[in-house]
């Protein structure tokens, strides 16, 4: 695995192209219009759009899956599981969704996943808001779910830097795949 950690500045990316109730190909720009000038990432990412914005941390996971010996639901259920135990950290009771991926406190949404899967290699990541500013989700259906609510670390009265959040989020994934033996920090 190399793991990479950053903060995107403001974007709609919207994956995989974003469809309509009849699963025709719909304008990105349309869903989000009313966003005003945030740009518009096109990503061959699964999942549909989202916004990135600083006080985001966004975690690239690029692994070999088939050196992990493992498939695409287990790549999935360990980056869930990932910022599950990272979040416990800061005691916040968190879980995932079989049916939308992600990870959720009190029904609400705090990190999202979009991967692509290339030649048994996995790319893109997830995000994990830690203190953004979360008006622009409220301007698109984020991951493609209308009315989602979305969350944060700073809401849920945990008052960190993403910087800080980036260490013990890396550690938690490659403890979830096996790379116990490697320092982070």
């Amino acid at each position: 695995m190399d793991g990479s950690d950053l903060q995107h500045p403001c974007s709609l990316d919207s994956g995989d192209p974003c469809r309509n109730d009849e699963q025709q190909p719909v304008s990105t720009a349309s869903k989000v219009g009313c966003v005003g000038k945030i740009p518009i990432v096109e990503s061959d990412r699964g999942g549909q759009v989202t916004y990135h914005g600083p006080g985001q941390l966004i975690a690239y996971t690029l692994f070999d899956l088939n050196r992990l010996g493992i498939g695409i639901r287990s790549l999935v259920s360990g980056l869930e599981n990932a910022v599950i135990n990272t979040l416990s950290q800061y005691g916040i009771k968190a879980e995932a969704r079989r049916d939308a991926p992600g990870v959720y406190v009190d029904g609400k949404k705090i990190a999202s996943l979009g991967l692509r899967i290339r030649k048994g290699c996995s790319y893109h990541g997830l995000s994990l808001n830690v203190n953004m500013d979360l008006t622009p989700f409220s301007a698109i259906n984020p991951c493609g779910y209308p009315g989602l609510e979305i969350t944060q670390l700073v809401d849920l009265g945990v008052p960190v830097k993403t910087y800080e959040v980036a260490v013990p989020l890396v550690g938690a994934i490659m403890r979830e795949f096996g790379y116990d033996g490697f320092a982070v920090g």
